[in-house]
Order: C-alpha cells, then sequence, then structure tokens
C-alpha cells in the first residue's frame, strides 16, 4: 500500500472522528494523534491488518475508548451505518449463533438460566429471546449469564429486561452528539408470552470479556437492584457505536453517543461493571447457582414444592 493511499485512510479516520465522535475535543487530539503517527512513519509497511493493528493502538491511547477501531475484513465492508446488519451474511452469522442465545436451560431446583453472547438487532433477535424467556418464566431465580457477551444493540437489550420487570422502568440515558439529544431507554409495556417478574431473584454472571451491551444488562440491572451481578468487573465501554466505511476492506468504529445512568449520571466506560459477589468468572455459574439453590429452599417443601427442594438439596450438596 502506497504512502499516498494510507495517508488518504488516516484522514478519512479522521474525519469520521470530527464529524460523529461523541467527544468532540478528544476527537481533534485523536487526529493529532493520527497526523504525528502518520509523519514518523508508523504505518509504513505494514499490511492492511497490521495497519488496523496499529491504528486500533493509537485511537485508543487518548481515552482508552474500546469502541473506538479501525477494522480490516477478508470481504468487501458495507457502507455506513446499518448496511452491515442488513447483510445477508450478517443474518446468516446471526442465525448460526442462535441470534445470541447460546443456551436456556431448568436447572435442578428450578433455576433458570440463560446464556447471551450478543444483542443482536432486535428483528433478527426477538423471536429468540422470547423463546428464552418463555422457558424460564416458572423458574424460582434467574441466572443471566453474560461472561461472553460482546455487546449489541440498546433495543434489545430493553426488550430481554422487559421481561424481568413488572412495570415500565426507566434504567437508562443515552447522549448522542448528533441532535445534541438524549433519548430515554425504558423496558417496554409490552412482550410476547410470559415473563419471569419483577419480584423473583437474579443473579447476572459477569467477567472481563463481558462488553457494551453485555455491560448495559449488567449495569441497568444491577443499579434498578434488580439483580446482583456475580463474578469478576467488565471489559468498560458504555458508548453506543456506529461504523464507517474507510475503504475497500477498511471501516472505522466511532462511539456516537454515550450512556449512563439517569440518576448518578455515571457509568461504566473504563471502569467496568463492578460484581456484587466478586468471584473468579470461571466461578461464577456455582457461586450463583448455590445462592439461587439456597433461595429456592429458603421457598419451602411443602406440597408440589417438595419435588423442587430435594432437586436443591441435591444440587446444592454437589456443588
Amino acid at each position: 500500500m502506497g504512502s499516498e493511499a494510507r495517508t488518504a485512510q488516516v484522514e478519512e479516520v479522521i474525519r469520521r472522528l470530527e464529524a460523529h465522535y461523541v467527544f468532540p475535543d478528544v476527537a481533534a487530539k485523536l487526529g493529532k494523534v493520527l497526523r504525528a503517527r502518520l509523519g514518523e512513519g508508523a504505518y509504513v509497511d505494514l499490511g492492511d491488518a497490521e495497519f488496523a493493528t496499529a491504528v486500533t493502538t493509537d485511537l485508543q491511547s487518548v481515552n482508552d475508548d474500546k469502541h473506538l477501531r479501525l477494522r480490516h475484513h477478508a470481504e468487501p465492508v458495507a457502507e455506513d451505518g446499518d448496511a452491515e446488519h442488513a447483510s445477508e451474511d450478517f443474518r446468516r452469522a446471526a442465525e448460526l449463533e442462535n441470534f445470541g442465545i447460546a443456551s436456556v436451560r431448568r436447572l435442578p431446583g428450578n433455576v433458570g438460566y440463560v446464556d447471551t453472547t450478543l444483542l443482536y438487532p432486535l428483528d433478527l433477535a426477538a423471536p429468540a429471546i422470547s423463546a428464552a424467556m418463555t422457558l424460564i418464566s416458572s423458574a424460582d431465580a434467574l441466572l443471566l449469564d453474560v461472561r461472553r457477551n460482546r455487546g449489541g444493540t440498546p433495543d434489545t437489550s430493553a426488550f430481554l429486561q422487559s421481561y424481568l420487570v413488572d412495570e415500565r422502568t426507566h434504567y437508562l440515558d443515552i447522549y448522542e452528539r448528533e441532535g445534541d439529544s438524549v433519548t430515554q431507554m425504558w423496558t417496554l409495556p409490552y412482550v410476547p408470552g410470559p415473563k419471569f417478574g419483577g419480584t423473583k431473584p437474579i443473579w447476572v454472571l459477569t467477567g472481563p470479556s463481558t462488553f457494551s451491551g453485555g455491560e448495559d444488562l449488567a449495569f441497568s440491572l444491577q443499579r434498578q437492584g434488580r439483580a446482583k451481578t456475580v463474578g469478576e468487573a467488565t471489559r468498560g465501554g458504555a458508548h453506543p457505536r456506529e461504523q464507517y466505511k474507510v475503504d475497500t476492506y477498511l471501516d472505522v468504529t466511532v462511539s456516537i453517543a454515550r450512556s449512563y445512568d439517569p440518576k448518578a449520571g455515571d457509568n461504566w466506560e473504563g471502569v467496568g461493571v463492578a460484581p456484587d459477589v466478586p468471584v473468579a468468572a470461571d466461578k461464577a455459574f456455582e457461586t450463583a447457582y448455590a445462592l439461587a439453590l439456597r433461595h429456592v429452599l429458603e421457598l419451602g417443601d411443602e406440597g408440589p414444592r417438595r419435588v423442587v427442594a430435594d432437586e436443591a438439596r441435591t444440587a446444592l450438596d454437589q456443588l
């Protein structure tokens, strides 16, 4: 790749930052960093993949915003914005990942378990989420696993959280640079199928790979007092982002907004969501399951609950 072409690519990244990054002052600093690195010859003789990695490191050097990335793709990239989500390849990838629902189970002791890997756009993910929440709706407690959840869309987070409350809840605000506007995030007044509801206990399993939309779930449920988080602090990305085409095989993801608690005004950017019950991420399931089983046993063992209580005792002994 010639120096003129690399310069054009860097300048296109800077243009996108200056036009869209949620913090204009940081965008200006990033532009200076990238131009200085370009002048130093930092990107000379790098292949596209190495170039994308080097620029990503420089993009994250100012304020450690992990949503800022230059990405290299093997196939030509989509146009800006939602074009990627509309592609047949993206839809096929979502389908192969079961739309972000990796597992849903009724564990012994009538404890529900839902493992999520991504909050795919709601038009794709809604049926899978509804099916999962229907299966655990009658559980006595819920383990919501976001340890592998790498992000996703705010609307899908709202949809999932709507199954976990009894009344509409204002749980997050999102400031967008474009229009200098704030969008209030509320749970929905209606979701298909039965709800788990707003009173039974929830433990959210977290770890250092939990990012963005997965952190939205953990943070919002924790701040509402609706769930306890179990595991390790999350990765720390609270800025909704958009992707913009830079060149045929390159695009840049730019944080276009900032999520925050509507009451406290803070978020999880750079610090992650701290666990209420700190344990190693690979021990989070066993720890949360034990807490859930003890709750089940507190519900008693009279009548129809005898079988469930016996299951809970056996499962607890085996942990």
